[in-house]
């Protein structure tokens, strides 16, 4: 098995030496590198093409959704998951809009930080329970204040099957099971998803999400 190649990101270095013990002990994951602040992030990961960054949102300097942007426009490839103190809501959408395939507080247990790191590496977007009922919260608030537009009206370029690819990202599918769900190949799945961000003007999966949960995409009886 390919073990997940990791960069750690954060202006702590007992929290460096903290996950450099914990990925030491976990069988499908090393830890490839580590930077003290943001430009050392962004150096390093460009070095290292790691397959996700640990990112502290707060360091010295520039901080870490600057720093996800700049290492995404270099390699939008590579997954980034977000690691805060903080759980406000600014700082969420902040990482969601730079990028973040995650966002883990840093209290939480390390089987959750785990399954978020897979999750992005599987190009998954994942974010811890608390979080996850704070962005659910969030949309269902912005869904109820603002004027009802239909996925069709939001966007006219996408085809019908797109909008089932786009609908399915939305409620946080891989594209192994978007191609199970639709019966159609990887690859079909793929081209769908670059012609939907296309159209969309996005550069990846979060801001597509976003955008479609918006109009009311993401929804489980959506595809009855």
């Amino acid at each position: 098995m390919t073990k997940i190649r990791i960069l750690v990101a954060d202006d702590h270095t007992l929290f460096r030496e903290g996950m450099a013990a914990l990925f030491s002990a976990t069988k499908d994951v090393t830890l490839i590198g580590e930077a003290a602040n943001a430009q050392e992030a962004i150096t390093k990961t460009r070095d290292l093409n790691p397959d996700v960054v640990l990112m502290d949102i707060n360091m010295p300097g520039m901080d870490g959704v600057a720093a996800t942007r700049r290492i995404l426009k270099d390699n939008p490839d590579i997954s980034v998951v977000m690691l805060t103190m903080l759980e406000d809501d600014s700082s969420v959408f902040a990482a969601m809009r730079a990028g973040a395939r995650g966002y883990v507080l840093k209290g939480a247990q390390h089987k959750e930080l785990l399954e978020t790191i897979k999750a992005a590496a599987a190009g998954q977007v994942l974010f811890g329970p608390n979080i996850a009922t704070r962005m659910k919260g969030f949309f269902e608030n912005l869904a109820s204040i603002q004027s009802a537009q239909s996925p069709e009206e939001a966007f006219p370029e996408i085809t019908n099957r797109e909008l089932e690819v786009l609908d399915l990202i939305a409620q946080g599918h891989s594209n192994l099971q978007i191609s199970e769900t639709l019966v159609i190949s990887a690859k079909t799945v793929r081209n769908h998803i670059t012609s939907i961000f296309s159209k969309m003007q996005v550069a990846d999966r979060a801001k597509a999400i976003i955008k479609a949960r918006e109009v009311g995409l993401g929804k489980p009886d959506n595809n009855d």
